[in-house]
């Protein structure tokens, strides 16, 4: 079960460069039921998401390389890139930090997971926290990936 509460923040830590920081690619095989392929550093998985925003089942496969860019080519829609920092908070939880690349690039959205439902709803966020977006389903990866980003400006002159 996966227990989360996802926020925009209003600025990035200053000392973000001493974090722990991961690079993650992924594809959307299905948006419903979620169904991913993920390469986060050198590893590889496949993920099953159920239904839910705050709280959803969640099922990790892991692949090989080979199997992750064969399945890669298979996604639909948008591949996702970014930067993922993990950041301790005063709370005991680790804030996963996502800073977006490519067609998303200047996205950045905290996630924060729990062990409890009851626990994500009492969670005091740090005052760097803006909004929290867990509700709003634009701000899930599989939905970002269906996304049409034609009209997104890269400033590459096209």
């Amino acid at each position: 079960m996966e227990i989360e509460k996802k926020y925009l923040v209003s600025e990035l830590p200053d000392n973000l460069p001493q974090y722990k920081c991961r690079k993650i690619e992924q594809g959307y095989l299905s948006s419903s039921p979620v169904v991913r392929v993920r390469m986060d550093n050198d590893e590889y998985y496949l993920t099953y998401k159920g239904k839910g925003l705050l709280a959803r089942e969640e099922y990790n496969l892991p692949l090989t390389k080979e199997s992750y860019e064969h399945l890669i080519k298979k996604a639909d829609g948008n591949i996702i890139t970014k930067k993922r920092y993990e950041i301790p908070d005063n709370s005991g939880h680790t804030i996963e930090l996502d800073i977006f690349e490519g067609v998303f690039s200047g996205t950045i959205l905290a996630e924060v997971e729990f062990d409890s439902v009851e626990e994500a709803e009492s969670y005091n966020p740090p005052a760097w926290f803006k909004e929290d977006v867990t509700m709003n389903k634009m701000y899930h990866n599989s939905n970002m990936s269906m996304l049409d980003v034609s009209h997104i400006n890269t400033g590459n002159g096209e």
